[in-house]
């Protein structure tokens, strides 16, 4: 039940959001787009911050391989070897 009133509170505030920038909700394709993009960068957001409070470091290889892959869905080279590695592993 949380996640439906997650959802709804959600779903509000971006309703809000669009009354105060005057776009008609659905949103035309563009602007759309440009939200979603936006979720998927705050989503990183958590990750980034969780590192930093601990203390570690913020490198640009951890942002690609951690970050970038989650925001356009595509693997990053490390994930794609060990895929790779798990399916030889598996078939032998």
């Amino acid at each position: 039940m949380k996640i439906y009133i997650v959802s709804l509170a959600a779903g509000v505030l971006v309703g809000l959001i669009y009354a105060l920038l005057q776009v008609r909700s659905p949103a035309p394709p563009a602007i759309a787009l440009v939200g979603l993009l936006g979720i998927l960068i705050g989503e990183q957001a958590v990750p980034i911050a969780k590192k930093m409070l601990s203390k570690e470091p913020v490198t640009a290889a951890w942002l690609r391989s951690e970050c970038v892959a989650q925001i356009t869905g595509v693997p990053s080279n490390a994930a794609q070897k060990d895929a790779g590695a798990d399916d030889r592993q598996s078939t032998s």
